[in-house]
């Protein structure tokens, strides 16, 4: 069984994430790989460090609706969930990224256990991006909807574990049993700072 296991969920195909937390470099083009990537490795960001660093073991998903079914497989061993959302093209993604969101954080794995979730905003440094902070909103507004539009369905229909938000509150990530933070980051840049401390904090040397 995996340890430590950082579950990166990447609604694009993009792989920048692990190219850069594994050796600093910037993966060029998109990748239209149907299987979720595996890597055990030290941070780059560590790698000059002394001493014994641990290794984090990164399991790199793409956003693909069919490929949905196979978080199940490692949800239950995950220590966090790096969720990568397009900082640019946002708007247009939002109802879909909000149901997959929601659904992960519905699942009785990830609430059991409070793995915790990153909402890592790429792109952030281009001028067109959305803030993390409009992003945060409208996600949660989606979610919120979502949680009207599911309570109206027969429960024998529910295919979530659990129910989401306090009853009777509008939704805010603040009310979820595992903590949700939203972060900036590049990366094409290699802006990765918050997702490493992400990392760490869940990760420990």
């Amino acid at each position: 069984m995996l340890r430590n296991v950082i579950l990166s969920l990447l609604i694009t195909f993009l792989t920048l994430f692990p190219c850069q937390l594994r050796d600093g470099s910037s993966h060029q083009g998109t990748v239209t790989s149907m299987e979720p990537n595996e890597g055990t490795f030290v941070l780059n960001s560590e790698s000059n460090k002394k001493g014994k660093i641990k290794s984090i073991h990164l399991v790199d998903v793409p956003g693909h609706s069919r490929l949905r079914p196979k978080l199940d497989e490692f949800l239950p061993q995950a220590a966090g969930i790096v969720f990568v959302v397009d900082a640019v093209e946002f708007l247009p993604s939002c109802p879909s990224v909000s149901e997959y969101l929601y659904d992960i954080l519905t699942k009785a794995s990830v609430v059991k256990k409070k793995i915790p979730v990153l909402i890592c905003c790429n792109k952030s440094d281009k001028v067109t991006a959305h803030t993390k902070e409009f992003i945060r909103k409208q996600i949660e507004k989606e979610i919120e909807k979502l949680r009207a539009s599911r309570s109206a369905i027969s429960a024998a229909d529910i295919s979530n574990d659990v129910t989401l938000g306090v009853s009777g509150e509008v939704f805010s990530f603040t009310q979820c049993r595992n903590a949700v933070t939203v972060a900036d980051a590049s990366g094409l840049k290699g802006e990765v700072a918050q997702v490493e401390q992400f990392i760490r904090e869940h990760v420990k040397p």
